[in-house]
């Protein structure tokens, strides 16, 4: 990825955030929306892990819910295919 510039920690979470957050979001978001969201270009694949990241802190502070298999998981503790929620209070 020569000197491709990434978005920084902030409009990552922006980003989840705002599409969490859409009057006509469903319960959850697919990372791979955030992704694209953020993505310039067709590489959106490389910004995974600036999401998963994203993702971790902000359920990490409690912004943000992170569920596998339609229940919430320890953020520190998941893998595999996930996606993104706001907390049930909003």
């Amino acid at each position: 990825m020569n000197d491709r510039q990434f978005p920084s920690e902030d409009a990552v979470d922006a980003a989840i955030l705002a599409l969490a957050g859409r009057p006509d979001a469903p319960k959850s978001i697919a990372p791979e929306e955030a992704a694209r969201a953020l993505a310039s270009d067709a590489d959106w694949q490389s910004l995974l892990p600036l999401v998963r990241r994203a993702a971790v802190r902000l359920a990490q502070s409690g912004r943000l819910v992170i569920y596998r298999k339609g229940k919430p998981v320890d953020p520190s503790d998941f893998r595999g295919v996930y996606r993104l929620g706001l907390p049930p209070d909003g």
